[in-house]
């Protein structure tokens, strides 16, 4: 289990280590209620396209210690 957070926010989720994203990358699914990603990312708007900002932001990555 890992805590995943941002300046938003911080979720617990269970990791699965991959070498499919590239190195340095975290991908977590936000269609699903367990893993509410969007908790982490930014709703400001694009100033051009008008699209929220909810698919990439900066985290820090620690254990959970059981």
């Amino acid at each position: 289990m890992l805590r995943v957070s941002s300046r938003r926010g911080s979720i617990k989720i269970k990791a699965r280590i991959s070498d499919r994203p590239l190195e340095g990358v975290v991908f977590i699914p936000f269609h699903y209620k367990e893993a509410a990603a969007n908790i982490l990312t930014n709703a400001a708007l694009d100033p051009i396209c008008k699209i929220p900002e909810l698919k990439v932001c900066a985290v820090k990555i620690e254990p959970i210690k059981k």
